[in-house]
């Protein structure tokens, strides 16, 4: 389980309201947004997020077990508002790499200590 887990309601509160303004224009980071499985409420959640190859991976800080991955993983896919322009994401895998491999050097001196071990994975949808 990742150490940081406990700081979720915290990050949920406080933080994303914050970051939600910024993060769609910055390097490194983005806007989720996706559907509630449940409610059909539409959301919009600030998130790291980095490429690997063709695809956009998402270290899972709090693990896999959380709302926004369970929804993303239903609808098959989000968008992804990034730098002015969205992106739409489909076909999300769920990876276990306790080396953090996918992740940049100087993110995973960051996730290490946090013993982050899952990812999520998503590609581009095609366009037409």
């Amino acid at each position: 389980m990742p150490a940081m887990r406990f700081m979720r309601p915290f990050t949920i509160r406080f933080i994303n309201p914050v970051t939600r303004r910024f993060a769609g224009h910055l390097p490194g980071f983005a806007i989720l947004i996706y559907r509630g499985r449940q409610s059909g409420r539409l959301y919009r959640t600030p998130m790291n997020v980095f490429r690997h190859g063709e695809d956009y991976v998402f270290a899972l800080t709090y693990g896999s077990d959380v709302q926004w991955v369970r929804n993303v993983l239903a609808a098959g896919g989000c968008e992804l508002e990034m730098r002015g322009g969205k992106v739409r994401l489909t076909d999300p895998r769920l990876f276990v790499d306790p080396k953090q491999r996918v992740m940049p050097l100087p993110v995973r001196l960051f996730l290490r200590p946090m013993r982050v071990t899952e990812f999520l994975a998503m590609r581009p949808a095609p366009t037409d």
